[in-house]
């Protein structure tokens, strides 16, 4: 029976960079999850690779279509943003394992759908200054920067990441992306056990 390991945490702390390198590094034979976004994509993303890339009628059509297992949406400085995760034939958990990012919303909802035996939690945790840091220095490289968005998102972690939700997910392990090298050896030790 195959696994989804599902990766979370705060923006900036590293999450897109461990997703890359267990793929890469491809000890565990993952297939992605290709989630969908309403928002614009970004300079260097690729549609069908890090989301694909839609918009509002698009979601709509899936949702009509009863194809929707988890969405969030985002009330951002430039309008709502849409994320969300559809049930398109990409999964078959009979014989794959898969590995995607999302939130802790969109976690417990993949549980609910899969089963939470399923489901492998990966949180992925960093001090808010280098978090900041980090945020600001991706955004400079953009065409055009979004420097409110970028503020509104780094608060709003605050609430969506909180320890009560944490707590509340069942997610009892962090792991804290200070060097990289250490803690992918960490995330990949506890999917190996827990595979």
């Amino acid at each position: 029976m195959g696994k989804i390991v599902y990766i979370m945490g705060k923006s900036s702390t590293g999450k897109d960079t461990i997703f890359k390198e267990l793929l890469r590094k491809n000890t565990f034979s993952f297939k992605t999850i290709v989630s969908y976004t309403t928002r614009p994509i970004r300079g260097g993303e690729k549609d069908g690779h890090e989301y694909h890339f839609t918009d509002e009628a698009g979601f709509q059509k899936l949702k009509e279509a009863g194809k929707i297992i988890e969405d969030r949406c985002y009330e951002t400085v430039h309008g709502p943003w849409r994320y969300f995760t559809a049930d398109d034939g990409q999964i078959d958990l009979k014989s794959t394992n898969y590995i995607t990012i999302g939130t802790i919303e969109s976690y417990l909802k993949i549980c609910e759908y899969y089963g939470r035996d399923s489901i492998i939690p990966v949180l992925v945790d960093l001090d808010d200054g280098i978090r900041l840091q980090r945020a600001l220095n991706r955004e400079k490289k953009q065409q055009t920067p979004k420097y409110e968005e970028m503020c509104r998102r780094f608060l709003a972690d605050s609430a969506d990441f909180s320890d009560i939700k944490i707590e509340e997910a069942g997610i009892t392990r962090r792991f804290y992306n200070n060097e990289l090298k250490d803690c992918l050896k960490e995330i990949e030790d506890y999917i190996a056990d827990n595979m």
